[in-house]
């Protein structure tokens, strides 16, 4: 049975979602075709069903044209092969304009009506002298699109340090806001060479367990919490929310530690005074580098 709606992904995960009106019979890893603006394109088949439709905005779906035949396969395959030299060739023209630049990929269009070439800088380039040189060597259009150092990493692609492919290439249709709370949030460590992906920017999983972090530590005390207890006055040095475990630091008794049972430590506290911020000057100093 012909799937309504499909999703197509091409070089880089760019990925698209198409409508299948002619009720095409597709598989996934198959290749369709589509017409744009100047020509046809053509990507892969990864997902399939109604469902797909709503993550993407149904008036900028496009319509699935035909499936790919074998020779379209084979000039698929060569544009792949074309595209490594004109990464080349751009990288010398932009060392020879002096343009401060990083180019990170190069993509042909399906019927090669059309070269986009991504790049990454710090700053706006004019890279107008640029794009009339790439026209006159490949006599086709050229587009040039700076992108950030997230859309780097998810067109180069890798593995993350827990050594699995970056969540940005296998399903994050969108980046999020991530900041350091987050990582406090989590109890984490506040070095950032940990918390930093391979973008160089605060890891997208650092979201993934956020509000679960957050639901828990509602029933623990905060760190740097000052707490008078029957064995006296102790800091809440840390907290483990899986095994239900507070350790406390007795600052009267030469900084002994103990691990207590949470229902043990509310049972154990007397009475609560206001929080020592014990970790600002720590935090602060993480926040500053980012």
């Amino acid at each position: 049975m012909a799937s309504d709606f499909i999703e197509l992904t091409f070089k880089g995960e760019r990925k698209l979602i198409c409508a299948n009106p002619k009720e095409i019979n597709f598989g996934l890893g198959d290749y369709a075709a589509f017409d744009v603006e100047n020509g046809v394109d053509m990507g892969q088949i990864t997902k399939m069903g109604r469902l797909v439709s709503i993550t993407g905005p149904e008036d900028q779906i496009t319509e699935i044209s035909r499936k790919a035949t074998e020779d379209d396969i084979t000039h698929f395959n060569e544009n792949r092969s074309m595209e490594e030299e004109a990464f080349k060739t751009c990288r010398q023209k932009i060392d020879s304009h002096d343009l401060i630049m990083k180019l990170v990929d190069v993509e042909y269009q399906f019927d090669r009506n059309k070269i986009t070439f991504y790049f990454t800088s710090d700053k706006r380039v004019d890279f107008r002298s640029l794009v009339k040189d790439l026209a006159a060597k490949f006599r086709t259009r050229i587009e040039l699109r700076q992108i950030g150092v997230r859309d780097e990493a998810r067109r180069v692609g890798g593995f993350g340090m827990c050594g699995h492919k970056l969540c940005c290439t296998k399903f994050i249709e969108e980046f999020a806001p991530i900041s350091t709370q987050f990582a406090k949030d989590q109890n984490l460590s506040m070095n950032p060479s940990k918390l930093s992906g391979v973008c160089g920017r605060l890891m997208c999983c650092l979201a993934f367990e956020k509000e679960m972090y957050c639901e828990f530590m509602t029933k623990f005390p905060a760190r740097g919490m000052a707490v008078e207890t029957s064995k006296g006055k102790a800091i809440v040095e840390k907290v483990n929310i899986f095994k239900d475990l507070v350790t406390l630091r007795y600052i009267e008794e030469d900084g002994i530690y103990e691990d207590l049972h949470l229902e043990e430590y509310n049972g154990l506290i007397k009475q609560t005074e206001k929080p020592e911020t014990v970790l600002a000057e720590e935090t602060n100093k993480v926040e500053s580098k980012q």
